[in-house]
């Protein structure tokens, strides 16, 4: 089994930052993709940006130059840095990581969900 542990969210101000982490365990042969969805009240989970195993990335327009994802590979984290943030970027963040796992069948792991309050 694959485990995500995904760090806290938390109340930030309109036009402040904040950084997610998600750091993905267990039984992992490879990750071909992480990424970030969010989910905000009444809305349909949503893309927010997701990096292959060969470093490309994709950003929903909404985030495009204001988030960035990364991954230290060494410890199977991605992180999320969001900056400029917005009252519309609230939500309930969620990690996804795709790979196989060391039986080499597909695992499509998901985070808990971390809420994100972007609030005066």
């Amino acid at each position: 089994q694959v485990q995500l542990v995904e760090s806290a969210g938390g109340l930030v101000q309109p036009g402040g930052s904040l950084r997610l982490s998600c750091a993905a365990s267990g039984s992992i042969f490879s990750i071909v993709a992480m990424g970030w969805y969010r989910q905000a009240p009444g809305k349909q989970r949503e893309l927010v940006a997701t990096r292959n195993s060969g470093g490309a990335t994709n950003y929903a327009d909404s985030v495009k130059g204001r988030f960035t994802i990364s991954r230290y590979s060494a410890e199977n984290t991605v992180y999320l840095q969001m900056s400029t943030l917005k009252p519309e970027d609230t939500a309930v963040y969620y990690c996804n990581v795709r790979g196989y796992d060391i039986g080499r069948s597909v695992f499509d792991a998901w985070g808990q969900g971390t809420l994100v309050t972007v609030s005066s």
